[in-house]
């Protein structure tokens, strides 16, 4: 079998087609055939591609799959294009399982979350020191189901800095719930598309954000951030890490 007779699956970064990294790049432009997320992919990074382009925004996962399959057997390199990162709602496991069943390989290549391209985007870190040290990925529950304890009212109570998927669409449930654990003045931040020329972020409260995103005619595509932490991107919080601390020693200074 040719080592390129395989499946990549490649993280396309958040929509910036200048952040996909230089081995997703590579293989994109090497590929036989492309399967892409359609309604999601910028259309920008197929732009010269050799490939035999398909847009599974369409197909079930069966039509995928037959089509990886007689793909493979024609001894093709075949590369899923999917949005951000692979490592989290990127419905790659289903498929990866699919393909351990018919013994074909497969590389996965991660890509930029679309979380830090809107960090990114606001200019910080989610991680400040004695107000949050841990960031929670979610998402509100909707026809995908969530158990129950991780439920956002459940989550909420740990108040560390949050970044909530796929449920700007279901704002208010959202707010309602995050309300069980931060207080109604913690900051929240929604941003839209991020990393697309047509970005677009809006900032509020727990109390206010609903009629702020409302206004703002942001319905989907956009991620929630909440938490202390984003007070870092409005001020000075003079909550500064050890590492470069002159009083600090490490390994590497003394």
């Amino acid at each position: 079998m040719s080592a390129r007779n395989k499946v990549c699956f490649i993280g396309a970064g958040p929509g910036d087609p200048e952040l996909i990294t230089l081995k997703g790049r590579r293989l994109l432009d090497a590929a036989d055939v492309v399967i892409y997320a359609g309604s999601l992919v910028n259309p920008r990074l197929l732009d010269g591609l050799r490939a035999e382009l398909h847009d599974s925004s369409g197909m079930t996962l069966d039509e995928t799959n037959a089509l990886i399959r007689k793909s493979h057997k024609k001894g093709k390199l075949i590369v899923r294009l999917h949005t951000g990162d692979t490592s989290f709602y990127s419905a790659i496991s289903e498929q990866l399982e699919r393909l351990r069943e018919l013994n074909i390989p497969y590389e996965v290549i991660p890509g930029v979350s679309s979380a830090s391209a809107g960090a990114a985007a606001l200019g910080q870190e989610l991680t400040i020191p004695e107000i949050s040290q841990t960031v929670i990925f979610t998402r509100m529950e909707g026809r995908t189901p969530v158990p129950d304890k991780e439920r956002l009212g459940e989550l909420a109570k740990h108040k560390a800095s949050m970044v909530i998927f796929l449920s700007v669409g279901m704002l208010e449930k959202v707010r309602d719930e995050l309300l069980q654990g931060y207080s109604a003045d913690t900051p929240v931040v929604v941003i839209e598309k991020a990393s697309w020329p047509e970005q677009k972020v809006v900032k509020g409260t727990l109390n206010d954000i609903v009629n702020i995103v409302k206004n703002a005619s942001i319905k989907k595509t956009a991620l929630i951030y909440i938490g202390e932490a984003l007070k870092a991107s409005e001020g000075q919080l003079k909550k500064e890490s050890k590492l470069y601390d002159k009083d600090f020693k490490h390994g590497c200074r003394k």
